[in-house]
């Protein structure tokens, strides 16, 4: 089938070429779209050169399904667009994630949130995804009451801009375009997007919004705080987690190591536990230091590692359209 990918000269959509292709995703057509600075920039997929086009242009070939990483006022600008031509739209922006008629899909998670009818899909935060994914099962064998969730996140999250301004400091330089108020160089930024009147900022809100919905739990009380790190690839959270019943720790520990999607690495003795070297080029959710919270009844602290730019953004959109082929909501044009 035809697949257009909306943002393709980007970090995320470059990656989202290089998944569709890993994944052996059903291509006959690929149509990458980017900005007009992109047009006829020749991107090369499974062997083959494509044209970069416009999005009109993209509608006008038919896509069955556009993968988009275009940032959240493209997104809101032409989704309904591709829609209105009877085309999947599966967005990576936070441009729909809050709408109540647009499901927040993890595909381990709640696939079952889809309708048929459904035709535009968003991916949720990239943070998002892989927290939601550890915390899964233990929410539908425990449920969980509190969250209080710390992140320590790659500059690649920042696309290219971040990842530019960090290899600038590392040569002494300064980026011509810095992502960040301050230096990321030997640096930690507690800071995820914009400050919101509360406070928080906008990468913080999301995990509390997000989770909720993609748990189907508006009850669970979460705080957060963001952090930018010097890491090139891969998202790091410490997730202190205060469950509605009590658990025993064999038992939660065979829950997670039997989840979809996830890997636990968790032998203190050996050093064992999840890094961003660990998750690098990787599609799993990686899970460790676990271990209770003496300090409630019901806590528990653990540690989640994900490639940000794989399974916290391309990888589960590509995994969204593989479950839609997959069950049918897709029909081949």
């Amino acid at each position: 089938m035809k697949i257009a990918v909306v943002g393709a000269t980007g970090l995320v959509g470059g990656m989202m070429l290089k998944v569709l292709e890993e994944q052996a995703f059903p291509v006959s057509e690929m149509i990458p779209v980017a900005s007009e600075a992109s047009f006829g920039k020749m991107i090369r997929f499974k062997g083959r050169e494509y044209t970069v086009v416009s999005a009109a242009e993209a509608i006008r070939k038919k896509p069955a399904i556009a993968l988009f990483s275009a940032g959240g006022a493209a997104s809101l600008k032409l989704a309904p667009e591709f829609v209105k031509n009877d085309i999947t739209v599966i967005d990576n922006s936070s441009a729909w994630r809050k709408d109540p008629q647009v499901p927040l899909v993890v595909p381990e998670v709640n696939a079952g949130a889809i309708r048929k009818t459904d035709r535009i899909i968003a991916n949720p935060n990239c943070s998002t995804i892989q927290m939601v994914a550890a915390l899964a099962p233990i929410h539908r064998q425990y449920g969980i009451r509190r969250l209080v969730v710390s992140t320590y996140q790659s500059v690649t999250g920042s696309g290219y801009k971040g990842l530019r301004q960090l290899e600038a400091e590392q040569q002494g330089h300064q980026s011509a375009e810095p992502a960040y108020p301050h230096p990321i160089h030997m640096n930690v930024i507690p800071q995820g997007g914009d400050f919101m009147a509360d406070d928080y900022t906008a990468e913080e809100e999301k995990l509390v919004s997000e989770t909720r919905k993609i748990l189907s739990d508006s009850e669970i009380a979460i705080t957060a705080t963001v952090v930018r790190v010097p890491v090139t690839g891969g998202h790091s959270m410490s997730v202190n987690i205060e469950t509605k019943e009590s658990f025993e720790m064999e038992q939660l520990r065979k829950s997670l190591a039997s989840a979809p999607g996830l890997v636990l690495l968790d032998e203190p003795a050996t050093a064992l536990y999840p890094m961003p070297l660990t998750a690098a080029g990787k599609d799993e959710v990686f899970v460790g230091r676990i271990r209770r919270d003496n300090s409630i009844p019901n806590g528990l602290n653990i540690w989640v590692v994900a490639d940000n730019l794989r399974k916290g953004a391309a990888t589960n959109a590509v995994q969204i359209a593989t479950w839609l082929v997959n069950n049918q909501f897709i029909v081949n044009k």
